[in-house]
Order: C-alpha cells, then structure tokens, then sequence
C-alpha cells in the first residue's frame, strides 16, 4: 500500500520523535509567480497502519522570498530540529516544539553557513555530534554539534558534491564528487585519509556506510560505461572487495536502514530496490513509483518494526511505501518462543523420565523380582543385627 502527499517536492525526511511517533518533513517549490505563493517547508504526520501521510500538514515554514528552493534536508538523531539547505545559498536550522497536534516550528542562523552558497549535500553523524555539509562549489565543512566549532574546513574538496554520509562509529566521512572520485576523511581532525581507487572507466557516484555494527563496509554506486552496479568497499582496508548488479541502470539515491538489514536504491527513471545486505539480494521492487522522474529522497522509516521507506520526486511529490520483506520477529514474540521452547523441553524431560530406562527407574526384571522375594524371606545377609533370623535355641 502506498501512501502520496501531492505536489512540487524537492526534498523530504523522517523525523523519529519520541514514543515511536514518526514525522515526515518535506521541502517544496514555488508553485506559481504570484505573491501568495513560495516555497515552504512542511511537516506531515505518518499512520503506519494506513502507511500514509497525513492530508494537511501540521507546521508549515514559509521561506522568504530570496531564500529560493530547498535543495536537501539532514534531521538530527534527536528528532528535534534539522537543517535545510537553499538554492540561493546558506542554511537555515529549525527547531521543533510540541506536540503533534500543536506542532511548531522555529528558525535560527547558522553563522559559520550564512554566505556558504547552495549545499548539495547535508549530513548528521549517527551520534548527532557532527554535522557536515558539501557545496556546489566543492566546499567540504564539517562542524561540532552543537558548538559548530569548525573541524574541517576544506575548500577544495571536490570539483562538485555528489554525495556523503557518515561511519557507524562517526569516525569517518565518505564523500563523492561529479567527476566520479571518491574521498575518505577523519572526522576527529579533518585530515583527508585517502581517495577510492578506481578504474579509468569507473565513476563513484553514490556513498553509503553498512549500519549493522558488524559488518565495515562501504557501499558505492559505480558507473562503469553503461552498466550500473554497486561496489563493496571493507574500510578497515579500504579495499573493494566485490561488486554486483542490483539495480541495472544509474541510481540517483542510495539509503541504508537504521539497523543495517536493508540497502535502498532509486533509478534516474523513477523505480526502487531494496536489497538485503546479508545476502545482497533483491527483497523488493516497486517498478515506475515516480514513473519517469528521478526519484530525489529515499529514506527507511526510523522505526524498525516498520519496513516503509520515503520516496520523493520532483514531479511526483512525496510517497511513503511499505516493503514487500518478511516482517521482523518483535521483542514479545521472541520471549514466547523461549517460554514455549522450555516448555516444550520439561514436557519431552517428562515423558523420558517416565517411559525410559533411566538410572532411577529402571525395569524389574523377573530374576530380579525372584531374587528380590527371597532376600525378603531370609533377611539380609549383610546385616549386623544379630536377631536378624531370630532368637537362637541354645
């Protein structure tokens, strides 16, 4: 079942709030020329058992007028604020409060962002304490949060943005530009720790850390000619150590799950796959989901027991879509199948002890029936007492 909130959507994200309550932001374009109408930033309530958007939005920002559009949206772990970028330059920090039903939302200046110009990439670190942003034009900061002290502060990274994201532990920065290269960076003290190796051929496009705490690798979109596929990276070397073809065309968005299992990947042409990173195969396919359009955002809902990822498009507006994979075993169905396992166990230890020929009950055979009976007749023979066969005739 797919959910659709309409309109001119450029950006979207999930926002997890406390008490497993989901929110979904998204950033939209001027509409029309006139006065009455600009681009806006929204949020928008999420019913898992509908898998739909609420029909109206609960807040609504209204950006002035020389702000331009949004171009991407980074929320920040808590759930209690996220930074938007524009495409007339800088980025501007909402915080929200309430609750759902009175929800509001509240800007403030990012003074080391002001004059930054049109961010394509903006990141959060899993652990909320950095916060990192890709220019246009290169650009690569990398800001404690929420100090926004400058860690790093490299303007020339790349030719252009294209992509980055953050490592599990938030020690490292993946980042990937438009001509194709691919850049590894140390997040504790900004030192650029190499570049991806590559073939002549082969452009990096899209970045992504696994999530699943046990597994260190970096997954890459990689356009080698016409063929798309999506490359393997183990970063305690930082060697490609395989690639597969998933997808089969160019992606345009990549997203990990919050708990690893999953890898998303959106097509320039507006389809999506999720693959199961155990076995890097396919789990889902939604076909012409944004027919036609690149799709913008693609995200998996921050509740684990809610396979349903976000989806947006230029054309399309926003769609969230529950996922086609078998269902997670949830905490209460785990601890009754311990109960009915040790139940299961005293019932078999029962029957065995009952029906067996154990140590301590063992089947009286005949002989040992007779023998039984005559050791009941003349006594013990082992016995000390000396009435043992009765008084003596002396």
């Amino acid at each position: 079942m797919e959910g659709e909130a309409g309109g001119s959507v450029t950006c979207g994200s999930w926002i997890r709030r406390p008490e497993n309550l989901n929110l979904v932001v998204l950033g939209r374009t001027t509409t029309c020329h006139s006065s009455s109408s600009s681009s806006a930033i929204e949020i928008f309530s999420f019913d898992p058992k509908a898998t739909s958007l609420s029909s109206s939005p609960l807040a609504r920002h209204d950006l002035e007028e020389n702000a331009g559009d949004p171009i991407t949206i980074a929320v920040h772990p808590s759930g209690d604020c996220f930074v938007c970028s524009t495409s007339n330059g800088g980025c501007k920090l909402f915080e929200l409060h309430g609750q759902e039903t009175h929800l509001q939302l509240s800007t403030k200046e990012l003074p080391p962002l002001l004059d930054a110009g049109p961010q394509k990439c903006l990141a959060f670190s899993v652990d909320g304490s950095r916060f990192a942003t890709g220019g246009v034009d290169g650009h690569l900061r990398i800001l404690e949060w929420p100090t926004l002290r400058i860690i790093v502060d490299e303007v020339r990274a790349h030719k252009s943005f294209r992509d980055m994201d953050f490592s599990l532990d938030s020690e490292f920065l993946a980042s990937t530009s438009t001509d194709g290269s691919a850049r590894i960076w140390k997040t504790e003290d900004g030192v650029p720790l190499m570049t991806l190796t590559r073939n002549s051929d082969e452009k990096i496009e899209l970045c992504r850390f696994s999530k699943d705490g046990t597994k260190p690798f970096l997954f890459c979109t990689v356009q080698r000619g016409i063929k798309a596929l999506t490359a393997v990276y183990d970063i305690s070397t930082w060697n490609k150590i395989g690639h597969k073809r998933l997808l089969g065309k160019p992606a345009s968005v990549m997203s990990v799950s919050l708990d690893g299992k999953y890898l998303a990947l959106g097509s320039k042409d507006g389809d999506i796959c999720v693959v199961e990173v155990k076995k890097m195969e396919i789990s889902h396919w939604s076909k012409r989901l944004h027919l036609g359009t690149p799709i913008t955002s693609l995200e998996f809902c921050p509740n684990r027991n809610c396979r349903v990822v976000l989806t947006t498009s230029n054309q399309w507006g926003a769609m969230v879509t529950k996922l086609n994979v078998p269902a997670d075993w949830k905490e209460w169905q785990i601890y009754l199948l311990l109960l009915g396992l040790f139940l299961a166990s005293a019932v078999v230890f029962y029957i065995f002890f009952e029906k067996s020929d154990s140590f301590w009950n063992f089947p009286i055979t005949r002989e040992q029936q007779t023998r039984g009976n005559m050791e009941s007749f003349l006594g013990d023979a082992q016995s000390d007492d000396p009435n043992v066969f009765g008084p003596l005739d002396m």
